[in-house]
């Protein structure tokens, strides 16, 4: 009786020490999907930034400025006076 009864202690502390394993890395997985989404959601939400830290209004001027700039120099090299 006595055998059988330090045989089942055996197996329970073992069955309950690998569970502990288990739940700690199943914890650890968890909480680097977690760090995972959390940086997905930052990178989500931080505003766009553009050539020099443009931010899209500006961007947009900057863009205008150069399709103007470009129409001005195609104009010059068609021999257009303006």
């Amino acid at each position: 009786m006595e055998g059988m009864l330090s045989e089942q202690l055996l197996i329970a502390s073992c069955s309950l020490l690998g569970m502990m394993i288990l739940a700690t890395a199943m914890l650890k997985g968890w909480q680097g999907w977690l760090a995972l989404k959390e940086r997905e959601l930052n990178l989500r939400t931080m505003p766009m930034e553009i050539e020099g830290g443009v931010r899209e209004g500006a961007a947009r001027i900057e863009l205008a400025d150069l399709k103007e700039r470009i129409r001005k120099l195609e104009a010059i090299a068609n021999g257009v006076d303006l």
